[in-house]
């Protein structure tokens, strides 16, 4: 089993549609656990004896409807897996199934703490939903409402700083990290490079910028030539790209979140007949939802970080975890296909570890349930690449912190140690 541990109990699931909560008939009406902590150990909100209910707020439909619809499908494969075992041992002695209620947010911040709203009081915790703006936009309102805001899919650190975000944890790796381990492998090539930077003008940008031009600090090899930004809003970065090629740069550092700008930076490139390196988030890298599209292999090199295996990889073909996986998202998570963005695979580590807290709590309350998943450490989850694991004991990291780097051989990404 690769090192991780299996439980042998499988949870319930029901999942909203876009538009409206509905709750399963196995005990979704009930109204024990829905009064809040009223006595030191009593249960909190979205628990009872049977299930724990979850809430998720993601973009369902839009540009980024395509990842937002993954955060979905692999907590309902995980958890729908599991529902055919019966259930998970909780840390108190009861088994439970897990409800699910995800509601869409389009990627609208406003919306998305609309969402938030109308799940904290029958949620037990929120979790999975992909964004910076959107967790952003309503995670004051948790912390005043003592509601988990758990293994979210943004790299920002606030979520990630037990001091700021006493109710958060996120659960990819945080900008700054993906972008220093860029830095550190086109610096340690020993070869000059000219590098244009693209970047969002928000945190997510900003992360990513700041951890490549960390590690290229004081590299005589390294010379950054142009940097521009864009705004989330925008539909078109032709502008920018036109620019930058004029640059001579042959590195691009690509900091961008939507998957469609992305694609047309790669072909509006291509039409200048500017061909560098990129490199690109491990969230707006997908070979058949970006690089196919885009044209990636008219490119010497791109490359992205990972910590879960693909499961379009040749190498990972006849994998026990990809088979496992990729049998319960097509019968649990209505995904019948190969997913084309890793997000699918995100969230289903993120109901492995979201099962783990729930074995080691030993009340049924919002308090147990995050001490629990802050005491995670070591564990290596089912899908997560070698020389990764979870780890939620370190301040100012996410569950994932540790990242490596790959590079696109047409089909898939391998992963190198070496620019070139």
């Amino acid at each position: 089993m690769n090192g991780h541990v299996r439980s042998r109990k499988t949870l319930g699931i029901a999942v909203a549609s876009a538009l409206a909560v509905t709750l399963s008939a196995c005990g979704g009406g009930s109204d024990a656990g829905r009064g809040g902590d009223t006595a030191e150990g009593a249960p909190s909100p979205g628990i009872t004896d049977d299930t724990v209910t979850l809430g998720i707020t993601t973009p369902l439909s839009g540009a980024t409807a395509g990842p937002g619809t993954c955060t979905v499908a692999g907590v309902r494969a995980y958890f729908g897996m599991r529902n055919a075992e019966g259930g998970i041992e909780f840390g108190d002695g009861q088994t439970r199934t897990v409800e699910i209620q995800a509601l869409d947010d389009t990627y609208d911040p406003q919306q998305a703490a609309a969402n938030y709203d109308q799940l904290k009081d029958e949620v037990f915790a929120m979790t999975a939903g992909l964004g910076t703006p959107t967790n952003r936009a309503w995670r004051e309102a948790a912390i005043a409402d003592e509601v988990p805001q758990a293994l979210i899919m943004t790299g920002d650190p606030i979520f990630s700083d037990p001091a700021e975000s006493p109710w958060q944890l996120g659960f990819v790796p945080v900008y700054q990290n993906e972008g220093e381990a860029f830095g550190e492998l086109l610096a340690a090539s020993g070869e000059q490079h000219r590098v244009a930077i693209l970047s969002q003008n928000d945190d997510y940008g900003e992360g990513y910028v700041e951890g490549f031009k960390s590690a290229v600090e004081g590299a005589d090899n390294i010379e950054i030539v142009e940097e521009l930004t864009y705004e989330a809003t925008d539909t078109s970065v032709d502008a920018q790209i036109t620019e930058l090629a004029n640059s001579d740069a042959d590195v691009i550092f690509n900091a961008m979140s939507l998957v469609p700008l992305v694609v047309g930076a790669l072909q509006k490139a291509q039409q200048l007949g500017w061909t560098p390196s990129w490199f690109l988030p491990s969230n707006t890298s997908s070979p058949g939802a970006v690089l196919e599209p885009g044209g990636g292999a008219a490119f010497p090199g791109i490359y992205s970080v990972s910590f879960a295996k693909a499961p379009a990889s040749p190498a990972f073909a006849e994998d026990e975890d990809v088979q496992t996986y990729l049998s319960a998202l097509a019968e649990y998570g209505d995904y019948p296909e190969p997913p084309a963005f890793p997000h699918c695979q995100w969230s289903w580590m993120v109901g492995a570890t979201l099962e783990q807290a729930f074995t080691e709590m030993e009340e049924p309350t919002r308090d147990s349930f995050m001490e629990a998943l802050r005491g995670i450490q070591g564990y290596e989850a089912p899908l997560m690449l070698p020389g990764t694991a979870v780890d939620a004991t370190q301040d100012g990291q996410p569950a994932v912190s540790s990242v490596v780097v790959q590079k696109y051989n047409g089909r898939g990404y391998d992963t190198v140690e070496s620019f070139g």
